[in-house]
């Protein structure tokens, strides 16, 4: 345990000198290969959940100190062992204790101590400092004051649910791939071993329980992929059928190319702007023996292009991602206010040069998985008011979901947060 909560102390501090969870966790993994399945899990989730709730253990750490601690190796651990003491299930004295033996493996033996002394003394105030912390809306819900104050103005009514939901562990929901098994044969092979779903969508399947990739029945021979429900609405909503020319403009990891394929035998383009990223998509696409042209390209521009049109466009262009920081909690903390506008001009150039590769009659569907008007209601009805020839469309079966008939969904504990559009060409 002692090195489990250095491992992941170390992970937060890389993440708050800037670095991407989805990059620091593989690298500590690989510098550590004696780790087994269950270590590395448990590293994963300390490190998630003490970024989940970061502003509020740093509040409650600074109620703490007499005075602000330079040590940042000190400063990671005690807010790992803060999550651990409020959050987990782990026996108090154990934290403690191996806090304390980790100062010696961070070199800080000198800090045992006071490390000591803030565990104990949180322990003994536990219910006064929370109480005292969570005055503060950016420590109660834990998410950066801009974040906070955007989402009041944008959804005052359901702003605290949202806040609420990015602070939860997701749902893990399948896709079966209906051309290798219908979903109900996919459910009842889960049920015979065991475990429970329930019906979120014509392909989706949510787990009661979420499982480890190696042990999801059928996944390494391709009878189902992991997508969250709301992601799996990007396919259907664009309406392909057999013959199609389709693009995928911002492909990888591929969840999306490979449910179009799912859904008919259409020529589909899978471009990305990551050749790195793009080995994942070919990756996806060989265990679910499907076919795609993969291209290397950026979609605000066409250099890339073979000249000929599109019956069809996914747009799921890059966003703040600020719908899905359940999934990614550093988000929260890497993300700064002005990214906003900076996303946007990205979105809105890839708009007008995939809108040129449109066929007259086609249609594109424009994604992000964003909450955050500036990138979704805002770009879509600006970008419809530049072209004559966009006529925005009706989402077919879009009210199901009970969601505002923008196309905006709130995340919630059955999908993510996610935006659609669909636009069609005169």
């Amino acid at each position: 345990m002692v090195e489990i909560q250095r491992l992941a102390a170390q992970a937060v501090g890389e993440v708050r000198a800037g670095r991407s969870l989805g990059e620091v966790l593989p690298a500590l993994v690989t510098r550590q290969p004696r780790l087994t399945a269950r270590e590395r899990a448990a590293i994963q989730d300390l490190a998630y959940g003490t970024l989940r709730f970061l502003a509020r253990l740093e509040a409650i750490l600074g109620a703490l100190l007499d005075n602000p601690l330079s040590d940042a190796a000190i400063r990671h651990l005690l807010l790992v062992a803060l999550y651990q003491l409020a959050y987990g299930k782990s026996a108090h004295y154990a934290v403690v204790d191996h806090a304390v033996a980790g100062c010696a493996r961070v070199r800080r033996a000198a800090a045992k101590g006071l490390v000591n002394a803030v565990l104990r003394n949180f322990l003994r105030r536990r219910e006064t400092l929370l109480a005292r912390v969570d005055r503060d809306e950016a420590a109660r819900y834990s998410y950066p004051r801009w974040w906070i104050d955007k989402l009041k103005r944008e959804y005052p009514e359901t702003f605290r649910a949202i806040l609420e939901a990015g602070n939860t562990h997701p749902p893990l929901t399948l896709r079966v791939n209906r051309r290798a098994i219908a979903r109900e044969g996919y459910r009842a092979l889960l049920a015979a071993r065991g475990i429970g779903a329930s019906v979120s969508g014509e392909s989706a399947l949510t787990l009661a329980t979420p499982l480890p990739i190696e042990r999801i029945p059928g996944f390494s021979e391709g009878l189902v992929s992991v997508q969250d429900a709301a992601a799996q609405l990007a396919a259907p909503l664009l309406e392909v059928r057999d013959g199609m020319r389709v693009l995928d403009a911002c492909a990888a990891p591929g969840g999306k190319t490979a449910h179009i394929l799912e859904l008919a035998a259409v020529e589909l383009t899978a471009l990305d702007s990551d050749a790195t990223r793009l080995e994942r998509v070919r990756a996806n696409l060989a265990r679910l023996k499907l076919d795609a042209r993969i291209g290397c390209g950026d979609a605000r521009g066409c250099d890339w292009w073979d000249g000929r049109p599109y019956d069809r466009i996914l747009a799921d262009v890059p966003c703040s991602a600020s719908g899905v920081v359940r999934r990614h909690p550093d988000i929260k903390w890497l993300r700064r206010e002005s990214d906003i506008a900076q996303f946007a001009a990205t979105q809105r150039a890839m708009l007008e040069a995939l809108w040129q590769l449109l066929v007259g009659g086609g249609k594109l569907l424009y994604a992000t998985c964003s909450v955050f008007g500036e990138e979704n209601r805002q770009q879509v009805a600006q970008f419809v008011e530049r072209h004559r020839d966009a006529r925005l469309l009706d989402l077919s079966g879009f009210e199901a979901h009970k969601e505002r008939p923008t196309g905006q969904l709130l995340p919630d504990e059955q999908h993510d947060g996610f935006f659609y559009a669909l636009l069609q060409k005169r």
